[in-house]
């Protein structure tokens, strides 16, 4: 991007810009945003942890409980207000499987199923189901009976009824489209034998029959969550003396290669001493536990599966792109570092010069486009007077309508001329201006900018190579005092002038920077003078130099204070002009890339460069902020948070050497971890409203900003500000 705050004509009668749209524009990144953050939270909501089934409960009494639940079977039915319970038949066993499906262990599960021609129980729990609902189709479709877990695992002794429905509500939902079933068949979590029902489970047992479900404990512990080898969970598994049991074992919440293997020698064993395995309503001779879900309740359950699968397509884009905008920042740091640093060594060492004709003391001229500037015109002009290079200065009044012509011809300056032409535009105002110039070497500034001095004279010193074309300046923020103006103020130090330092080494300028640059004006006759293709003409007409073999470079002296944005309405104008206008330039010279000579180098080097700098990783940077609050509220937050704060402390060493080398106060870094959160979320939005404007066809409108002319001109020792603004 430019640090240039440049005039505009307004919209012409036969350009209009519909009204219906520009709101639209508005929304449409703000909406694109929030829809990946819904999906990312939906990713994260069905990737809850689910913890094994060996939480210790602080022990309750059980008086609450009635006996004939306690002493007995593992299946209890509270329906309609009964008591009862219910035990498996002698020389049957029901295989119950908790806390799955998972993609790795479950299918090896059904396949030693299937190999012994035995059924089991799963007991599902909504998120494992909503992410992998193939297993749960592959369940039902071989004979398997499917129950609840409910959806995130909670333990249900100490939530509220309300909770209860919905952990209820939400497993069927995924049932539902998982295989277009529900189940009446329930087992709560961190659940063991019958004897275990205290007073805090009991009531839950009692509400979840009065919502139609019958609730399935155990009464044979394989404990395979223990891990203690395939013999042992073997033996635990084993009823004594014939007796029928339902087992507890598990197909999810980690290793299961020694549930796995244990299943496979359990299956035959004991079918050799005469037990079958059923499901539980075979086994007790009771109709199914599963019916089917039709109508509205079905496309319900088909719309949340499909919504899940999005979002882990989503989120395996996210995940991809933040692979990328990694790469990329921490390449552009290390570039900006290493180059930066070397292009300060360069210039900076004793006995430099810019080329054989140093130094340059030909005169120059100063071109300042003026459209309504008649707050800072007066500025702009005398600090040009106090120039200690020789200077014609150049008025070009673009059809102002608040005396801005009229105010410097009463200024009555030596060497100053007033060329006034119709409202046109800022580049043809410009090539207004070249066509009046006297000299060969051109500097061109913004009416609300203000030069040093020596402003003028470092900046044309580089044309002492003759290979030089055009020279950009440093732009600087000069009303920094405010909170908007402090985060401008740091990216202008380090997001633009730390860049030029990079792509000067790289002979890649991508822009000279509207308020403060030079150009040559035999360069700028050849590549046709300044176009008005694009909203960014002056990283149009660079892209150009480049293409014709001119060498641009930047001069760190050179240095210019302009006004930015004071409102973050002006802001996301002016930056929605500059990345739109950017991405218009890269455009208009995409040919580049497959021509050969300069053109070709600057296409394969340079326009691959700013896209990736300017274009892509900016658009993917806030993928970094989505998953800081994926890790936030998901975990592992500690994680999350020293990951964040090691990206930000890479983005504040990078801006310290940037301050260091502009020489600027570090003080103003105290704004750096704000402008992490709220100022670079207000850059993502802008820059994703330009892609859906270019994507979309659209056509922005010519925007001017609002000024106050708090820059002051410099006096006799240097750059002055109004009182409003710190002295620098």
């Amino acid at each position: 991007m430019r640090p240039s705050s440049r005039r505009r004509r307004p919209v012409a009668p036969d350009t209009p810009v519909s009204r219906r749209r520009v709101p639209m524009r508005l929304l449409l990144p703000v909406l694109l945003l929030t829809a990946l953050v819904a999906m990312l939270m939906l990713r994260g909501y069905v990737h809850s942890e689910i913890l094994a089934d060996h939480r210790i409960r602080p022990e309750a009494a059980s008086d609450k409980v009635p006996e004939e639940i306690i002493d007995g079977g593992p299946v209890i039915d509270t329906r309609n207000g009964g008591t009862g319970s219910l035990k498996v038949p002698d020389h049957r066993l029901v295989l119950t499987f908790d806390d799955g499906p998972d993609p790795k262990w479950t299918p090896q599960v059904l396949d030693v199923l299937k190999k012994h021609h035995a059924h089991a129980v799963f007991f599902i729990t909504g998120t494992m189901a909503s992410r992998h609902p193939d297993l749960v189709k592959r369940m039902v479709d071989e004979g398997h009976e499917i129950g609840l877990h409910t959806f995130s695992h909670p333990d249900l002794s100490y939530q509220s009824t309300k909770r209860i429905d919905w952990e209820l509500t939400q497993n069927q939902l995924a049932l539902g489209g998982a295989a277009g079933i529900r189940t009446s068949l329930f087992r709560p979590p961190y659940s063991s034998f019958a004897d275990a029902m205290d007073n805090k489970s009991w009531p839950v047992t009692r509400y979840i029959g009065s919502r139609g479900y019958i609730t399935v404990v155990n009464d044979t512990d394989s404990e395979d969550w223990r891990k203690p080898g395939v013999d042992e969970i073997i033996r635990r598994a084993t009823p004594h003396g014939g007796k029928g049991a339902i087992v507890l074992m598990h197909d999810s919440g980690g290793d299961r290669h020694q549930t796995v293997q244990a299943l496979d020698r359990f299956l035959p064993a004991l079918k050799a001493e005469g037990y079958s395995f059923d499901n539980l309503t075979e086994a007790l001779g009771a109709p199914s536990a599963h019916t089917a879900v039709t109508g509205l309740d079905l496309w319900k359950g088909v719309a949340w599966i499909f919504l899940v699968r999005a979002s882990e397509g989503v989120t395996g884009v996210l995940v991809a792109g933040l692979a990328v905008v990694g790469t990329l920042v921490i390449g552009r740091f290390l570039l900006m570092l290493v180059l930066s640093a070397a292009h300060a060594r360069r210039v900076r060492r004793r006995g430099f010069t810019w080329g054989p004709d140093a130094p340059v003391t030909e005169p120059v001229s100063v071109l300042v486009p003026a459209y309504n500037e008649a707050k800072c015109i007066e500025n702009t002009v005398r600090s040009l007077m106090t120039s200690n290079h020789p200077i014609e200065i150049i008025v070009i009044d673009d059809g102002s309508t608040d005396g801005t012509a009229r105010l410097v011809e009463a200024m009555g300056l030596p060497g100053v001329r007033v060329v006034r032409q119709l409202n046109a535009g800022k580049p043809a105002a410009l090539n207004r201006g070249i066509a009046n110039a006297r000299y060969d070497l051109i500097v061109m500034m913004d009416g609300d900018t203000v030069f040093e001095p020596a402003t003028v004279g470092e900046l044309v010193q580089p044309f002492a190579d003759p290979a030089v074309g055009a020279v950009a300046g440093n732009a600087k923020v000069g009303n920094k005092d405010t909170l908007i103006g402090a985060w401008q103020h740091i990216e202008y130090v380090m997001g633009f002038n730390l860049d030029r330092r990079m792509y000067d080494v790289l002979r890649c300028m991508p822009t000279i920077p509207g308020a403060v640059g030079a150009f040559r004006r035999s360069a700028l006759e050849r590549v046709g003078g300044m176009s008005d293709d694009t909203l960014a003409e002056d990283t149009d007409i660079t892209m150009a130099l480049h293409r014709d073999g001119w060498k641009v470079v930047y001069a760190e002296k050179a240095r210019a204070w302009t006004e930015a944005p004071e409102s973050v309405q002006q802001l996301w104008s002016q930056r929605y002009r500059w990345s739109y206008g950017t991405m218009q330039a890269i455009w208009k010279h995409r040919r580049a890339v497959v021509e050969k000579g300069p053109s070709g180098r600057f296409g394969r080097v340079g326009l691959p460069l700013v896209s990736l700098f300017m274009v892509l990783a900016p658009l993917l940077a806030p993928l970094i902020d989505v998953f800081l609050l994926y890790g936030v509220v998901f975990g592992p937050t500690g994680k999350t948070l020293v990951a964040w704060l090691g990206v930000l402390a890479v983005q504040a060493v990078c801006a310290a050497y940037a301050f260091r080398l502009d020489r600027e106060r570090m003080t103003h870094l105290l704004s750096l971890p704000l402008q992490q959160v709220l100022y670079r979320q207000l850059m993502y939005v802008v820059l994703l409203q330009s892609w859906i404007t270019a994507l979309t066809g659209g056509r922005l409108r010519w925007q001017k900003l609002r000024r106050t002319g708090v820059v002051g001109a410099p006096g006799a020792g240097g750059h002055t500000l109004t009182d409003r603004s710190p002295a620098v």
